[in-house]
């Protein structure tokens, strides 16, 4: 095989795999690479999903106007032994999370993927491109290696990189190796996950100590030595979460056994897995490091963020206190609905004299400054229609019909609710509709378009060759 076609295809496998993981633990993701193979080649950039778009200013500061990264990079990796990836410093691209590093078998390389606003942490997701990283440099100089590994490794890599940032933050912090083995619980936690008793999905907390820290914990009671379940029973271990279910009690284990049961707060770095149903939270000590549900880890809090909302209030007319205060309003009824599983429609009208909708019009409005009035929005949010929210933070109606005159680009497949709510921030301005969809999927739709959809997203196809796969700066202009 062709030298020059062999490193591309490198790149494309490894790229495809990452792009095709990162979107299954998180929302669709693209994916680039900035790399120069040798010391002595020009910067090369591999973005088939235009992630980078915006960013070329930055970026020809960085790698054009300025040649003294290169010379920072040779003095990085002057002494370094074969194999060792040293990390480079973080481009600090907005909206972007990035892993760089260097070495002597592949001189520079940075991978870069989107930084989701819902993410509980970026750390996994470094991980993941930092692995790319090192499988990049292995292959590109290897022509031993099976050319579709890489790419599968990094599609299937989520519990691997949850596993690594856990490794390297317990032990920096506690001073000591870990005698858990981080891998099989994770893979107990799932189990644990898609095990049902007596029809019931789990709740409830249990967290995983290291052997030298137990003594540390305050228990309410522990189990006989030799009649400790084992963590990988998981049929056990399901039945024994009712103890500790809606409560404040919690399972305590070494990573190999149940060693007891305790009111007391989780350590710091001890491992810990928030039951909740159909769904879960896996932490470190307190600090959320991802979501796992359908058997996967994931990215996200499973809460909306909603950024593109409170970009739109910012930028009305409202005074800046109150947009503030009437987007964490909507915020906690979209989570509502979201803890729910139900699917509402909000109107916000930021009209002076609101428009007219039909349904339950309200006389007089409801505050929603009350608290008593929030509890009942999110019970109206449950009947048929929309609610009419107001911009001076009011409830003008409930149960209201969308209407408006067909659009060319509304989506079938998005249901009654979605195209009504394009069709009607189509017809009316000063109007933003919030659709919430019972499987938590949350639409912002604005003067008739989805302002937070992922539109400009297409997915990554294996390679064919093209003349411009590669692109290159040339005279300060990435092409």
């Amino acid at each position: 095989m062709d030298a020059t076609f062999y490193h591309k295809l490198c790149i494309t496998n490894i790229l495809n795999g990452v792009s095709d993981g990162l979107s299954k633990f998180s929302h669709p993701s693209r994916v680039a690479l900035i790399f120069a193979a040798k010391e002595d080649d020009p910067i090369s950039v591999y973005d088939p999903q235009n992630i980078l778009r915006g960013h070329e200013s930055k970026l020809k500061e960085i790698f054009y106007d300025d040649e003294l990264w290169r010379d920072r990079v040779k003095e990085k990796i002057r002494y370094q032994p074969l194999g060792h990836i040293v990390t480079e410093e973080d481009l600090a691209l907005a909206g972007l999370i990035s892993y760089g590093g260097c070495s002597s078998e592949f001189f520079y390389q940075v991978w870069l993927t989107n930084h989701h606003p819902d993410m509980c942490l970026i750390h996994p997701t470094e991980r993941w491109l930092e692995q790319a990283a090192c499988l990049l440099a292995h292959d590109y100089t290897s022509r031993t290696v099976a050319i579709n590994s890489s790419d599968y490794v990094m599609k299937n890599y989520a519990l691997q990189a949850i596993a690594d940032f856990i490794v390297d933050e317990r032990e920096r912090n506690l001073g000591f190796d870990s005698k858990i083995q981080i891998p099989p619980v994770l893979d107990d936690i799932l189990n644990i996950s898609k095990t049902r008793e007596e029809g019931a999905w789990a709740r409830g907390v249990l967290f995983f100590s290291d052997p030298r820290r137990v003594k540390e914990i305050s228990f309410i009671t522990k189990i006989q030595k030799h009649e400790r379940p084992v963590i990988s029973n998981v049929k056990h271990i399901r039945k024994l979460l009712v103890a500790v279910e809606n409560s404040d009690r919690k399972l305590v284990s070494d990573g190999c056994t149940i060693i007891g049961m305790t009111d007391s707060d989780i350590p710091e770095y001890a491992i810990a897995a928030d039951f909740r149903g159909d769904h879960g939270f896996l932490k470190l000590g307190n600090e959320t490091i991802a979501s796992f549900f359908d058997g996967s880890f994931h990215s996200t809090t499973r809460e909306a963020k909603m950024v593109e909302l409170e970009e739109l209030l910012l930028d009305s007319n409202l005074e800046t206190e109150k947009s503030t205060l009437l987007f964490q309003l909507i915020s906690h009824l979209v989570h509502s609905a979201g803890k729910g599983r139900y699917g509402c429609t909000l109107v916000i009208d930021l009209n002076e004299l609101p428009v007219g909708l039909s349904g339950h019009v309200l006389d007089p409005p409801l505050s929603l400054l009350e608290p008593k009035h929030m509890k009942l929005a999110g019970s109206l949010l449950k009947i048929d229609g929309a609610v009419h929210i107001t911009s001076d933070l009011s409830i003008q109606g409930f149960g209201c019909l969308l209407d408006g005159k067909t659009i060319n680009w509304e989506n079938m497949a998005r249901g009654a609710r979605y195209n009504s709510a394009l069709r009607f921030s189509a017809a009316n301005s000063h109007i933003i509709v919030v659709v919430v969809s019972a499987d938590r999927p949350v639409s912002i739709i604005y003067n008739g378009i989805e302002i937070n959809a992922f539109s400009h997203w297409r997915p990554v196809y294996q390679y064919t060759p093209e003349p411009m796969y590669l692109k290159k700066y040339l005279n300060g202009v990435m092409l």
